[in-house]
């Protein structure tokens, strides 16, 4: 689908608050509220947003621990390795990287020991698992940056 100027200040301020109103974002646009609803729709059924959602602090829910972890995975085994990390719960991403790891994790956890645990009894024993090399966070200086502010126009 190709997204337009329109689309894109639709976009910005979805973007910035999920919870805005199709008044609020059809001013934004320039648009009516029917438009703007019609457009927004059509960008939900194109996968152009693909969810709202509301940003949780971590330590308020118990997990102020945040890590990151490089994981190698032997030939052949990726799609098994997918699926299996899809389901532990710690894992709040999982990118596939160039270079000397294949996937980079971010995750989320109560302490130290709640991270050794994931390592030793989750995560190492998945499929395909050669090795790992663990980055512990230690200030977020920033975090969900708005994609649609370098997207450009």
């Amino acid at each position: 689908m190709k997204v337009d100027a329109i689309d894109r200040r639709l976009l910005t301020v979805l973007e910035t608050d999920g919870r805005a109103s199709f008044a609020q974002i059809a001013e934004a646009a320039g648009l009516s509220k029917t438009p703007c609803w019609n457009r927004v729709q059509a960008l939900e059924e194109k996968g152009v947003i693909m969810g709202y959602r509301a940003e949780i602090d971590r330590a308020s829910v118990g997990l102020p621990l945040l890590a990151f972890i490089d994981v190698a995975i032997d030939l052949g085994r990726h799609e098994a390795f997918e699926a299996a990390v899809a389901e532990v719960g710690a894992v709040l991403e999982c990118h596939t990287t160039a270079g000397p790891f294949d996937y980079v994790l971010r995750v989320a956890v109560r302490d130290v020991g709640a991270l050794d645990d994931l390592l030793r009894a989750q995560l190492s024993r998945l499929p395909g698992v050669k090795n790992f090399a663990t980055r512990i966070c230690l200030k977020t200086v920033f975090q969900a940056r708005p994609l649609m502010a370098n997207a450009g126009s």
